[in-house]
């Protein structure tokens, strides 16, 4: 093998077409080799390019969604469920017509929620979530300390309004009624006229702040009407009574005669026979109601001169019943009305101690009233002594010891307390023409 001797440094051959510029350069090479001859270079696709760059940029911007919309999902989840920023429980109220975006505004301010814009984008998900259980209702509401944007909302829909009570008392005319109504700061409205006498029913009615006075007018007289319906049909079949209103007319008498819940069936059937036998009624409360109407005052002393003024009311003056209730009963007076106890009894008078004597015969009542008379001489002998030894009575009931006093004491909030009841049933007057809650004179009833 022969020897080819090299006396100067390696060179790179012409045919690479690229002459170092340097001997490092020849052991590294720092440009690129030119393209091959013969070999056609191929300019880049502007389409290719432009695709690429198009899907690059959408793969971005739903990369950046996905993770923007987790990360949101994650924030108003959080928001949703952690506890709100109140210490102590709050009410807000929401008035009929109020905008969401109002409630969110008062919801912050009361301190209920920490941001609106928290709540109303928890309502708005929620709602579109559950359209047909996520709603924002009016009303007065109880948000519990820490209570969350979940439970706030949850109240708000289901309607969890905070509820007020209102107490009507059996044995007010409508007139009152309306006039209690009026009072009551937690209603709101007008009321366009005062009911029918005996159309409305006394009870305790839950109601919420700043509901309208009308509506709950017309609760209470669908109420009395239901109530009624029903009693009717359990009634006794053989009553005086041909209508459903006429046994309202007889349970108004009963509510205002005693304030005894054992007396009522009693004194129903002492009417029940009067009616039977076409004997007058002669109630006293029904002398006060035709003289004075829906503003009468219960309780008030009944002068001779008004016992014997004729209406359509006076039960002294005529027979059977008046024309119209003398005010509005509650459910024991109209089931004492129309389910009344069986008995033979006409007469009734009061017993000195909140009840009554009730007698068959005129003897008996006679017999009854007599000692009724001694029993309020008594009182009244009493209530002298003390007034001369300076012992001063109530003002509010300045004849506490005299007969017949409610049994009962009168729901609150009452205007007055029941009528005195009937002295003596089936008696002409003959006393004078002064006014005393002493029975008169008793005289055997004349015959029709």
């Amino acid at each position: 093998m022969s020897r080819t001797r090299r006396d100067g440094p390696p060179t790179l051959s012409r045919r690479d077409g690229v002459r170092p510029r340097s001997p490092a350069e020849a052991l590294e090479p720092g440009r690129a080799p030119p393209r091959p001859h013969g070999v056609r270079q191929r300019g880049d696709s502007r389409l290719v390019t432009g695709l690429a760059r198009v899907v690059s940029s959408i793969l971005t911007v739903l990369l950046f969604v996905m993770v923007s919309a987790g990360a949101l999902t994650l924030l108003v989840g959080h928001l949703y469920t952690r506890p709100g920023p109140l210490t102590v429980s709050q009410t807000v109220v929401v008035p009929k017509g109020t905008s969401s975006n109002k409630i969110a505004d008062e919801l912050e301010q009361e301190g209920v929620v920490s941001s609106r814009w928290a709540f109303m984008i928890n309502y708005l998900v929620q709602s579109r979530l559950h359209p047909d259980t996520v709603s924002l209702k009016h009303g007065e509401y109880l948000f519990k300390p820490g209570a969350s944007i979940r439970e706030v909302i949850e109240v708000l829909s289901e309607g969890k309004a905070v509820q007020y009570k209102v107490t009507i008392p059996e044995g007010l005319t409508s007139q009152q009624i309306v006039e209690r109504l009026k009072s009551e700061e937690n209603l709101s409205g007008d009321i366009t006229e005062v009911p029918p006498e005996g159309a409305l029913l006394p009870e305790t009615y839950s109601i919420e702040k700043g509901m309208p006075r009308q509506e709950l007018l017309e609760r209470m007289q669908l109420k009395q009407k239901q109530v009624v319906e029903r009693a009717w049909e359990r009634r006794r079949k053989d009553l005086p009574f041909r209508t459903p209103e006429e046994a309202v007319v007889m349970a108004s008498i009963i509510e205002k005669e005693t304030g005894r819940a054992d007396e009522r069936d009693r004194i129903a059937g002492v009417f029940v026979n009067r009616l039977s036998k076409g004997m007058p009624l002669q109630s006293d409360p029904t002398i006060l109601y035709g003289i004075y109407g829906g503003g009468v005052q219960w309780g008030k002393p009944i002068m001779q001169t008004e016992k014997e003024t004729k209406n359509d009311h006076n039960t002294y003056q005529m027979k059977g019943l008046p024309a119209t209730p003398i005010c509005n009963p509650g459910r024991p007076a109209l089931e004492a009305a129309l389910n009344p106890s069986e008995h033979g009894e006409l007469f009734f008078v009061a017993d000195g101690s909140g009840g009554h004597i009730f007698s068959a015969t005129l003897k008996e009542h006679n017999a009854a009233v007599a000692n009724w008379r001694k029993t309020e001489k008594e009182i009244r002998a009493r209530q002298g002594a003390r007034e001369t030894a300076g012992v001063a009575q109530p003002a509010e009931n300045p004849v506490t010891e005299l007969p017949n006093p409610p049994a009962e004491a009168p729901p609150a909030g009452t205007t007055g307390a029941k009528a005195q009841p009937v002295a003596a049933k089936g008696e002409a007057a003959s006393a004078p023409a002064t006014a005393s809650t002493v029975p008169p004179p008793v005289r055997k009833p004349k015959r029709p």
